[in-house]
């Protein structure tokens, strides 16, 4: 069996009207992406404490997948009619059928940060028992382990964070970052995200580690501050959050921010230094990690 995947551009202001009208057309599923996504243009979308929920991109592609019968040219004239948008540009594409759960699985093998610290999908053995290992399943959430960015953070961790130091993950994605310093040896371990399904990744990653780590989305978080706060998320919500970051990390306490293209780290440096002495970045194929020490 196959199906159709139609692809629609759209403008902020009428991709979720667009993706409601295709979900009345009987589309089997609906997603709205970034049109800019992996380009110098990309723009992430986030919300925060007592902010508005993330909406939608500046440029959008709206994609609906349909049955591989369905008229796509009746479709498009239903959706013109309905929603009153003329010159809609488009495309199709024929979506084979494959054993989806077996095609996922293949992108995510084990991951090693360094000898004895290793990601390991939970369908895999781990290639060293002795090690660290972090059994994860990324379900829908960032974090596997495989980006720059988580691989800088987890080494980070691993080289520096001292026994029974309390820890924020702020933007915890599948939970990694915060699994790994309670495995590490961290005291209370918090991890947050504005995404409900990245709390629920979290939660079963931490309980499958048997790791004590809590998760919350941003307006349920403890107030307390921490002596480590590490956030790999993007460099705009990065300069957004810097005086809440800043508020969450005890005096004296540490900071790690990734997430970071290498062209961008001595704009986001110069501005935690309002509040943190800045030590020079780390790199990893383009992507840098920050760290800093709280001023008095």
């Amino acid at each position: 069996m196959s199906w159709q995947s139609l692809e629609i551009t759209a403008g902020e202001n009428v991709a979720e009207s667009i993706s409601d009208a295709l979900m009345g057309l009987g589309a089997l599923s609906v997603s709205i992406e970034d049109a800019d996504a992996e380009t110098a243009a990309e723009t992430p979308i986030f919300g925060e404490p007592g902010g508005a929920a993330p909406g939608v991109w500046h440029h959008n592609v709206v994609s609906a997948l349909f049955d591989a019968d369905t008229n796509i040219d009746r479709i498009m004239t239903t959706l013109t009619e309905n929603t009153g948008l003329r010159n809609l540009g488009y495309t199709v594409q024929t979506v084979a059928e494959q054993d989806w759960v077996r095609a996922t699985q293949a992108q995510f093998e084990p991951i090693r940060i360094r000898d004895d610290l290793w990601i390991v999908p939970s369908w895999h053995r781990a290639p060293e028992p002795s090690a660290l290992n972090i059994v994860l399943d990324p379900g829908l959430a960032f974090g596997t382990g495989s980006h720059p960015t988580t691989h800088l953070c987890l080494a980070w961790l691993a080289d520096h964070l001292r026994a029974g130091e309390s820890v924020l993950d702020y933007g915890c994605g599948s939970g990694i970052l915060a699994i790994a310093a309670k495995l590490l040896g961290a005291g209370t371990v918090v991890g947050v995200d504005i995404d409900p399904q990245a709390i629920t990744a979290s939660q079963a990653n931490a309980k499958n580690n048997k790791a004590d780590a809590r998760f919350f989305l941003p307006d349920e978080m403890p107030r307390a501050a921490t002596d480590v706060v590490v956030a790999n998320i993007l460099s705009n919500p990065l300069r957004m959050l810097a005086p809440l970051l800043a508020a969450h990390c005890k005096t004296g306490g540490r900071i790690a921010l990734s997430g970071i293209l290498r062209e961008q780290a001595e704009e986001i440096s110069g501005i935690y230094e309002e509040w943190f002495e800045m030590y020079p970045p780390q790199s990893l194929d383009g992507w840098v990690l920050l760290t800093g020490r709280k001023k008095q």
